[in-house]
């Protein structure tokens, strides 16, 4: 799985809850990745997502070829605190399917423990557009931390049926989200999935 988007959106964040891969990780020092082993346990058995994290190059304006090569899912994150991080989303989704044809790819957008958001729901079209999965998280507080990889799981198995049978080994929360404004987020998403789409590219 490869994993992109902005510096300072919460990449690294997100990979080091889940303990194991932490523990496990590798260093790919000719391309400065580090590839973290996810292990998730299903109904068809142990599945390991080898995720590809980016050792800060991002922050140079994109990231070389080799980094895509061979990627069989992808994550694209986004900050919801921060509108120019959604904004060169269809940059990084560009130079994804460019090398990746076909896979199926979630974008996130992550920090929506933080008060002021500033990318709301009915704001996030890219995924829609491009017939991408969306989903709202916390890394920080583990909110909807195994969502993405559930649904890649899925897609990748070929089962809409596969569950996980037992929780990821993941770091305790560093901060506590509130329930009430998790389930206003998710009206608010189930509401924007049902709106047309804006006429205008005005997210490229």
């Amino acid at each position: 799985m490869v994993l992109v988007g902005d510096g300072g959106v919460g990449k690294t964040t997100f990979v080091k809850r889940h303990q194991t891969g932490e523990f496990e990780k590798k260093y790919v020092a000719t391309l400065g990745v580090e590839v973290h082993p996810l292990r998730f346990h299903t109904n068809r058995g142990e599945l390991v997502f080898n995720v590809w994290d980016t050792a800060g190059q991002e922050k140079f304006g994109g990231l070389r070829d080799g980094y895509y090569i061979q990627g069989q899912c992808a994550i694209m994150m986004f900050d919801v605190t921060s509108r120019i991080t959604y904004k060169n989303v269809p940059n990084w989704h560009r130079d994804l399917v460019r090398v990746c044809d076909n896979i199926p790819i979630v974008l996130v957008g992550n920090k929506v423990d933080v008060k002021e958001r500033k990318v709301k729901a009915k704001q996030i079209t890219f995924h829609r557009k491009k017939n991408l999965q969306y989903y709202d998280i916390s890394a920080k507080s583990n909110y909807n931390f195994e969502k993405p990889f559930l649904w890649l799981a899925r897609k990748l198995c070929g089962d809409p049926q596969l569950v996980f049978v037992e929780s990821p080994a993941l770091a305790p929360p560093e901060i506590q989200i509130d329930q009430q404004v998790a389930q206003q987020y998710q009206q608010e998403l189930d509401a924007a999935a049902m709106a047309p789409l804006p006429d205008e590219d005005e997210d490229l």
